[in-house]
């Protein structure tokens, strides 16, 4: 039997020890390749955000100002004649017809003094009769040589003297039937009277005439408000482009509402328009006239008001929440033909239905970034999800 070298086997032992090394190296090495590709960074998708083109449509410019409603008539109802109220013949503060009698004053007094220059008045027209009759005769007389020129030259004085008599008591009688009236205190138009300032039995009219009650008109009421000085200028250029004159700006259409109401639904025109600016403040005064046959507007509201001046066919708008701001001013978030996001500068105008108009810096194809603004800065690249821009609903009008 032979037996094996022990130096053979060293060497056999060593061997397959170094392959298992190399095995194990190369596997390592593979393993360490396949990390190395798992690892690799691979950069996000960009992100997906909502773009839309602005919606295209007519705007109409309006002037706004903040105004207050007064009446067009408000009168103070005076006693004219002296003497003791005798009845009150309405409701506090109740809406009257124009000639609705309020107040009564002792008419007794004031009829009798008619009566009284009425007989007078009949005994100066007999007078007269009279007199006129004696310088006929006269004149006859004198023509026949009768009697001297002196006597006919008294009966013509004393003809005109009664004549002049008569017109004295015409007149008495006039002024005392006015008197008689003014005991009837009527409304002098439509309108709605105060609480009564005086009571029943109470002697008025004594040294200066007595304040009775006010009677306010309601329908239609005025609203005053005023216009800045660029505004005034901005009302003439679009009147001269358009050939309007200060006739025709009179008639623009005010649309007023109250600080509780929704829109404008009280409508009206234009009154009055200052000739002047307030130096002061740098400010044109202006009126306006509204219906008010229901009385929802009282004198002394505050009340929202806008003048249409202008008609734009074709605005760009957008919604007020994909308006940015920063020390530049406002701007919008663009997307480009290479879905790259720009910022770009813009000028605003007026909220219109819920959209904001914008004056410049936009062109009606441009894609607007209208949600998720805080996902995106300028200059990234964005998946545009493209979608439309919701018009809100009008408001009340």
């Amino acid at each position: 039997m032979t037996s094996s070298n022990p130096a053979s086997a060293a060497r056999r032992n060593e061997a397959w020890r170094q392959a298992g090394r190399t095995l194990a190296a190369a596997a390592a090495v593979v393993a360490l390749a396949g990390c190395e590709d798992k690892n690799t960074f691979v950069a996000p998708p960009p992100p997906k955000v909502d773009v839309a083109t602005p919606v295209q449509r007519p705007v109409t410019r309006y002037i706004e100002a903040t105004g207050n409603t007064a009446p067009i008539k408000s009168v103070d109802l005076v006693a004219r004649v002296q003497g003791f109220l005798q009845s009150i013949d309405y409701q506090d503060g109740t809406f009257v017809k124009q000639g609705t009698q309020l107040f009564t004053i002792e008419p007794e007094t004031y009829k009798l003094k008619v009566e009284q220059a009425k007989a007078a008045e009949v005994g100066a027209q007999a007078t007269v009769k009279q007199a006129e009759a004696d310088f006929k005769r006269q004149v006859e007389l004198v023509q026949r040589q009768a009697v001297s020129q002196s006597t006919l030259d008294t009966s013509t004085s004393t003809r005109d003297n009664a004549q002049a008599n008569l017109q004295q008591a015409q007149v008495n009688t006039r002024l005392a039937e006015v008197n008689y009236g003014y005991t009837r205190v009527t409304a002098p138009f439509d309108g709605i009277v105060s609480a009564h300032l005086v009571s029943i039995g109470e002697l008025v009219g004594v040294s200066s005439p007595t304040q009775l009650a006010t009677i306010v008109a309601m329908d239609p009421i005025w609203v005053n408000f005023t216009v800045n000085e660029q505004d005034v200028l901005r009302i003439r250029a679009e009147a001269a482009r358009r050939g309007l004159t200060p006739a025709d700006m009179k008639q623009f259409p005010i649309q007023v509402g109250l600080q509780t109401e929704t829109g404008y639904p009280h409508e009206g025109k234009l009154d009055y328009v200052s000739p002047t600016l307030n130096t002061s403040t740098g400010t044109l005064a202006v009126r306006g006239v509204v219906p008010n046959d229901k009385r929802v507007l009282l004198p002394g509201y505050f009340v929202r008001v806008r003048v249409p001046f202008d008609q734009e066919k074709s605005a760009l708008l957008v919604p007020d929440t994909a308006l940015g701001s920063d020390q530049g001013g406002r701007y919008l978030l663009v997307v480009n033909g290479d879905n790259v996001v720009e910022q770009r500068k813009v000028q605003i105008g007026p909220v219109d239905n819920g959209l904001r108009v914008i004056e410049s810096g936009l062109k009606p194809d441009d894609r607007v970034v209208i949600a998720g603004l805080l996902r995106v800065i300028p200059g990234q690249k964005i998946d545009p999800q493209t979608t439309k821009i919701e018009q809100p609903q009008a408001s009340a009008k």
